[in-house]
Formats: structure tokens, sequence, C-alpha cells
């Protein structure tokens, strides 16, 4: 196999784990309270993420204040705020609709950072945020009266932790220009996961004692969570833009919705309508003219 396949293969690899993910978060919130699965994930997480460091033999990062207010920052929208709105999210709605909400990632991260960085669109890409979000639209409304219950609320939720992790994003673009990859998800993972700690001692309708008596299958899906999806996959995306461009690795996130639908499906068994097809359908195109070279 030559190193190009190779990557490929790594990188849907990477997209499975994600779209597994979605039904293994489902299941979470099942068993535990949704800031309890927020936090124990990314406690996961963070201390994956460090032994990782140390095995490549990286250090963490010598702080200054501005840097450490950059990362707080970043750790605030891509691990705290992400984590709760997300979990909280897939206790109320289907990993189905969670999958085709989280396939539309690589056309905000686009959008956000072309009013950041003050890019222009174009045509082109200004109809593929249009048809992207009008697909995902499509699968939100798609409720009994079109009414914005529970569902759609959940909906809404996972919509704005994809807002917040891609936010994050762009101070990472930004901050790995003085630190490596791994030293910025390491130090954002560990602020954010005390910060969700707290949140979970502190707040009354945590349990986090309920993770004493937690089933092998619950600690099984954290451990798959937070190892496995957070960290290994993460580093694998990396790595795959070092070895393939963003432009090509983008690509490969189309097959998250493919993944997180199929086993929604086959384990968690949600029902799949013509509306999920449609949306999906949508966001794809969406995607995939939001990521046209401008011409």
């Amino acid at each position: 196999m030559t190193e190009g396949w190779r990557a490929y293969a790594l990188l849907l690899g990477a997209m499975a784990i994600w779209g597994v993910n979605l039904s293994a978060v489902k299941a979470l919130t099942g068993a535990l309270d949704v800031l309890t699965v927020a936090a124990v994930r990314m406690v996961v997480a963070a201390i994956a993420l460090t032994v990782l460091l140390f095995l490549r033999r990286e250090r963490l990062p010598v702080l200054r204040a501005r840097d450490l207010l950059g990362l707080t920052a970043c750790a605030l929208f891509m691990v705290y705020g992400n984590q709760i709105l997300f979990a909280g999210g897939l206790s109320r709605t289907t990993a189905t609709n969670g999958a085709l909400i989280m396939s539309l990632g690589p056309l905000v991260s686009t959008l956000l950072a072309a009013l950041v960085f003050r890019e222009a669109l174009g045509a082109r890409r200004l109809a593929g945020v249009v048809i992207g979000f009008a697909g995902v639209a499509l699968v939100i409304l798609n409720r009994p009266g079109a009414q914005l219950g529970s569902g759609s609320v959940g909906d809404l939720l996972i919509l704005t932790s994809l807002v917040c992790f891609a936010s994050g994003g762009i101070a990472v673009q930004k901050l790995s220009k003085a630190f490596t990859v791994l030293q910025i998800s390491v130090v954002i993972h560990v602020i954010g996961s005390v910060l969700l700690v707290l949140h979970a001692a502190l707040s009354p309708g945590a349990r986090l004692a309920d993770l004493v008596e937690a089933s092998v299958t619950t600690w099984s899906l954290i451990l798959y969570s937070g190892v496995l999806a957070t960290a290994l996959a993460a580093m694998v995306w990396n790595l795959s833009i070092a070895r393939l461009g963003l432009a090509r690795t983008a690509m490969g996130f189309y097959w998250v919705p493919i993944f997180g639908v199929g086993f929604a499906v086959a384990f968690m068994g949600e029902a799949v309508t013509a509306w999920h097809l449609v949306g999906l359908v949508g966001v794809i195109v969406g995607s995939r003219l939001g990521f046209a070279p401008r011409r």
C-alpha cells in the first residue's frame, strides 16, 4: 500500500470512529446525566492526549499570559461549551440527526473563517452555505406539526455546539504558529476538563457518583469516546492534513454522516426517513460548493 493510500485508509478509519461516536455518546446520555458524560469523556481524552504527548517526546509549552488567555478561550469554546451542548443535544435528539448536523462542520468552519478573516466567499461558496444549511433545516423542521419540541431543541443544541467548535478552531489556527497541534490539544483539553468537572461538581443535577456503579458497557463507551474518538481520531485528522492537504482531508468528513447514520440504524434501531436522505444530499452538495476553489 502506497503512502497516499495508507493516509486515505487512516482517514477513513477516523471518520468511522467519529460516526460511531455519535451513537456511543447517545447511549451514554441514557445511562448518565449530560454533565457527567461531558466531564468524564474529556478527562479521559485529556489523559490520553497527555500520554501521547510524552510518547512523541514533546514537552508541555511554556505559556505567557497572552498565550494562556488564548488557550483558555479556545478551551471554553472547543471543549467546555462544545461538549455540554453536544451531549445535551444528543440526549434530546437521535444519533441520525446528530450525524447529519455534524457533517456541516467543514462548511461552518469555512463560513466563520470568511467572516473573521474577511475573505470573500463568492457566489458559489455562498450558494454552498445556503444549500448546506437548508439541508439540515429540512431535517430539524421535519417534526410532527413542525413544532420546536424537545427533538428540535436537541438538533439546535448540536448545531450550536458545532459553531462553538468551529469558533475555537479559528483560535487554534492562530495559536498553531507558536505551538504544535498536540501541545494545543493537551492544554485546551486539560483546561476544558477541569472546567467541566468543576461545573459537574457544583451542579445539583450532575451525578458524578454514578460513575462508581457504572456498568462495564458504559465504561467501555467512555473509553472509546475519550481515547479513540477524541484523542486518536483527532491526531489522525491532523496527520491527514499534513499528508493530504486541508481540502482533500475535509472531503473525508462527508463519510461521518454515512457512518453515523449507518451505525445508528444498525445498532440503535433508529429509522431513516426520506427527509434524512434529502438533508444528507443537501449537506454534501453544499459542502462541495463551499470547498470549491474560487475561479
